[in-house]
């Protein structure tokens, strides 16, 4: 499935932008066979799993009016859902953050690349990094259980998180409201398969946990 099922919902895409996201399968080819980011069954639904998925949270930032100025992709891996986010939203200003130096490499020369001017890599724990690095939103894709990620990006965030993640997912919610001490009003979940019709989309959600004064 190639970048086409991208612009079927990204429509507004302009000329740039489009040339981006048809870059990324033949980038992510090449660097993939260097440096193994994305399983190598996976790369033929390279659109459809990774930027598709990744560009989810665009649907929902736009769709909320959020309209972030910074955003905070912890444990972005190779560049998921950091670098799609950052060619549809030039405006806004990305950190992409991952522990493991070669999955940064990767999203370095990717992003070099593409001439993503709004893409800043870092190789570090989002733990051990200061209130510099924060940002309006943390996102990021299911890299752990979310009682064990929000308190790793707490301080990393003014707004709140969007997590993307599948399945069902009351009792994991449920244990991060309680170890987490969250008010249970401030974490909904949207589906995903209100933005995208195919199958694969159909256990996928965005968790969204927004802070409010109560």
């Amino acid at each position: 499935m190639n970048e086409d099922i991208v612009f079927k919902y990204f429509p507004e895409l302009d000329d740039v932008q489009r040339k981006r996201i048809a870059a990324l399968g033949p980038l992510y080819a090449e660097w993939n066979a260097k440096i193994n980011v994305i399983s190598r069954k996976d790369m033929d639904s390279l659109y459809l799993h990774h930027v598709l998925h990744s560009l989810a949270l665009v649907k929902y930032i736009r769709d909320n009016g959020l309209m972030p100025a910074s955003i905070f992709d912890a444990g972005c891996g190779g560049g998921f859902p950091g670098i799609p986010m950052a060619i549809a939203m030039p405006e806004c200003r990305f950190i992409l953050c991952d522990s493991i130096a070669k999955k940064i490499k990767v999203v370095t020369e990717v992003a070099g690349s593409l001439g993503l001017k709004n893409v800043s890599p870092v190789w570090s724990r989002t733990e051990d990094l200061g209130a510099g690095y924060r940002c309006d939103y943390v996102v990021s894709r299911a890299v752990t259980e979310l009682r064990r990620f929000v308190p790793l990006a707490r301080h990393l965030y003014s707004k709140g998180i969007l997590y993307l993640k599948g399945g069902d997912l009351s009792e994991e919610i449920a244990a991060c409201v309680r170890e987490c001490r969250i008010n249970p009003a401030d974490v909904s979940t949207t589906d995903i398969s209100g933005y995208f019709s195919e199958e694969f989309f159909e256990s996928k959600k965005i968790i969204c946990i927004f802070p409010q004064k109560h």
